[in-house]
């Protein structure tokens, strides 16, 4: 059986238009892929994930019990100030999900050494706890961590899938 040239050209092209049709699709209907800086302004209650400088999502947040001023000891009830890093992430946490924050930095620990106190740790962003699950977006109507950064459980589980161990996290006043 003799093989039309035409024939045999147009089915080499279909891997090719394939390959564009495909990538042309991916470009519409990606995902906005994974944030690479996290903004926290507490005196706005908002927290901002950005990939490489274009905002992914803003949220609503719930603070420390104490939200002036930055964590300078255990215990203060105070969401730190400063720039720090998500170095670890807990999918057991009490609080459905947990991003935890590199608090203390160096500056933070000297803070605390110069001050004569231990300067805590464990601060995270998180959901709510089960009990309270229920509340959602209620949560917000006060701050009620003891230091960390809290969000809806729909909302935790919306940034677990975006934040990478290695985010850059700055908390602002």
């Amino acid at each position: 059986m003799e093989r039309n040239p035409t024939h045999v050209r147009t089915i080499a092209a279909i891997p090719v238009i394939l390959f564009l049709f495909a990538s042309a699709w991916c470009a519409e209907n990606k995902t906005p892929g994974q944030a690479d800086r996290i903004v926290i302004v507490k005196s706005d209650h908002r927290m901002t994930l950005y990939r490489q400088g274009k905002v992914l999502k803003t949220y609503k947040v719930a603070l420390g019990q104490e939200p002036l001023g930055p964590k300078t000891r255990r215990g203060d009830h105070r969401t730190p100030e400063g720039l720090y890093t998500i170095d670890s992430r807990n999918p057991y946490s009490q609080y459905h999900l947990g991003l935890h924050i590199s608090y203390p930095n160096a500056a933070d620990r000297a803070r605390a050494a110069k001050l004569g106190v231990n300067p805590g740790g464990d601060v995270m962003i998180h959901g709510l706890p089960p009990a309270y699950a229920y509340l959602g977006a209620l949560h917000r109507q006060t701050d009620w961590t003891w230091g960390c950064i809290a969000v809806t459980d729909a909302e935790i589980e919306e940034i677990w899938s975006l934040v990478p161990v290695g985010t850059t996290v700055e908390i602002k006043p």
